[in-house]
């Protein structure tokens, strides 16, 4: 149906938007897309105006995380995307359905290298799922609804829509467009069948999750599908969210450095089944848990795109499916008992809460491990975890229990910076929930202005800051591949407590495990956005081994 009046393309966008059920979106504002801005006056939408492109990009893939829609982003042209170029990369790498808007110079100036231009179909086309550039404004509705299915739909990721400023103030009558809907792939029920038999025959099957497209009621058909076929379950890094840590199935998280015991059972397995996951370099240990392109278990891949399956791993069974549809068939199956494979799901949720418990003190007088139980203890299950990259988080997810759904919103791509926007995203989303982001020293420094966000819109996020003065993933790296040749990874901070205070939040300092209880207390009680800066000793680089055990291992070999 065609409308009756002309309206400029910058109000057909966001009517548009509208129109795709769009709530919330995040931008850095820009002159090349005036127009949008002037048109959001009007609209509903929520706007959250953050303080760089990078921050803004992450908060939509959080968004997108947190939704399963695609999270909104609209940056201005050059150094505006190239800035937001984070965000994608992160969206890609994590399926995240994902869509930035990009204001661009005039069409009579396209190809001459004008002020800030950029080819956006060079820049983003080995990441993005889709780039293009609007040249008509009657075109904004059907351009745009093609960019939701797209983002949405198989494998879910980024959508990148360059916007030339001229069509944002031309007048257009505009096509409505309906709101678009990601297709359901269901499993065939041949494939179904195929899949029980093996279950029925095989003496030590497992089950990983991963990826994207799941939901709550996906992951609650997930843990009767594992109930009823005895399967010991296994969550894809950063992915801990899908499955109940405490359900007695939970096997823990493959992911990086995984519990020995656990990547056992996944090469021993003589039946994998990866659910929704792809299994790349970090949740596969560098590509050794399953060999490549014959893996040595009899491996079934679910996945909803077509083109990921067989990609990597040559699958015994490929069945094309999202994983709540798989999910949902899946329950449709009941499975004899099996006395066998009952105790082999309790070795399995044993070993976890083994490794999820015991751990030798560390070096410092900050324990880490410490903190994490306190707020495994405190925290209410829907409390929401969010982190970036670093060694730090492997006490998050190695101690930390995930309880429910949509508690872990963390880069798979393994990007720093990301901890803090994604907090802002989260608490704008769900202002009911509690929001604690978890951050290095060089990650929070990365994208820490958006704490800024956090004041401005009263967001009560608590930031951990844990502070080694130092890159210290890289650091662990270089002890191991060059020991005692430190070289770009020393780093000198702020004080971040007194930073939380100066950006008009609250801020706590903590030197000793004995002090975090109270600071957090005092942070959540406060109801103001905070930082906990948290000094760790350098040695205490991992739960497993220090930095000087690290740098001695490395030097034994090398005589």
């Amino acid at each position: 149906m065609t409308t009756n009046s002309l309206r400029p393309g910058g109000r057909i966008l966001v009517e548009a938007l509208e129109a795709q059920g769009v709530d919330h979106l995040y931008c850095v504002p820009g002159e090349s897309y005036l127009a949008v801005l002037d048109a959001l006056v009007d609209s509903p939408i929520e706007v959250t105006v953050c303080r760089q492109e990078g921050g803004a990009a992450m908060m939509a893939d959080a968004y997108g995380k947190m939704t399963g829609r695609p999270g909104i982003c609209f940056v201005t042209r050059g150094p505006g995307a190239t800035n937001a170029s984070a965000g994608v990369h992160i969206a890609a790498q994590d399926s995240t359905p994902m869509i930035l808007f990009i204001g661009q110079v005039e069409r009579g100036m396209l190809g001459r290298e004008a002020f800030q231009e950029v080819d956006y179909e060079q820049f983003f086309g080995g990441m993005a799922k889709w780039v293009v550039e609007i040249r008509d404004p009657a075109r904004i509705p059907e351009l745009v609804h093609r960019a939701f299915a797209t983002a949405m739909s198989g494998r879910p990721g980024p959508v990148v829509v360059s916007l030339p400023e001229d069509i944002l103030t031309e007048l257009a009558e505009a096509v409505e467009t309906p709101r678009a809907v990601a297709p359901a792939i269901r499993p065939g029920r041949d494939e179904m069948f195929r899949l029980a038999e093996m279950i029925e025959q095989a003496e030590r099957p497992f089950m990983i999750l991963g990826g994207s497209r799941w939901s709550e009621q996906a992951v609650a058909d997930i843990a009767r599908f594992a109930e009823s076929a005895g399967l010991p379950v296994g969550c894809s890094f950063r992915r801990q969210g899908l499955f109940d840590h405490l359900h007695e199935n939970y096997a823990g998280d493959v992911g990086i450095g995984p519990n020995p015991k656990l990547a056992e059972r996944v090469k021993e397995a003589d039946l994998l089944i990866l659910v929704g996951g792809r299994m790349s370099e970090m949740p596969s240990s560098s590509y050794t848990l399953i060999d490549i392109p014959r893996p040595r278990q009899t491996f079934v891949h679910v996945h909803p795109g077509a083109e990921e399956l067989n990609r990597v791993y040559a699958a015994s069974l490929a069945i094309q499916a999202d994983p709540a549809s798989f999910a949902d068939e899946a329950t449709g199956f009941d499975f004899p008992p099996s006395e066998a494979r009952s105790k082999r799901v309790a070795e399995a949720h044993a070993e976890y809460l083994e490794w999820s418990e015991t751990v030798p003190h560390g070096p410092g007088d900050v324990q880490m491990v410490e903190i994490v139980r306190h707020l495994r203890d405190v925290l209410p299950p829907e409390a929401i975890m969010t982190n970036g990259a670093g060694n730090y988080a492997t006490w998050i997810h190695r101690f930390y229990r995930f309880r429910k759904f949509d508690t872990l919103i963390a880069p798979t791509s393994g990007s720093m910076g990301y901890g803090t926007p994604a907090a802002v995203a989260a608490a704008r989303l769900h202002p009911s929930r509690q929001v604690v982001a978890f951050a290095g020293d060089g990650c929070f420094l990365m994208n820490g202005q958006e704490f800024a966000t956090a004041v401005k819109y009263g967001l009560p996020i608590v930031v951990v800051v844990v502070d080694n003065a130092m890159y210290g993933t890289i650091r662990m790296h270089q002890e191991r591949e060059y020991p005692t040749r430190i070289s770009a990874t020393e780093l000198t901070n702020p004080d971040f407590a007194a930073m939380g205070r100066a950006y008009g939040g609250e801020g706590y300092l903590v030197e000793r495990t004995e002090e975090f209880a109270p600071a957090f207390e005092a942070a959540v009680r406060s109801g103001r956005p905070s930082i906990i800066h948290v000094r760790l000793d350098p040695e205490a680089i991992t739960p497993r081994a220090s930095l000087s055990e690290i740098r001695a291992a490395a030097l034994a070999r090398q005589a």
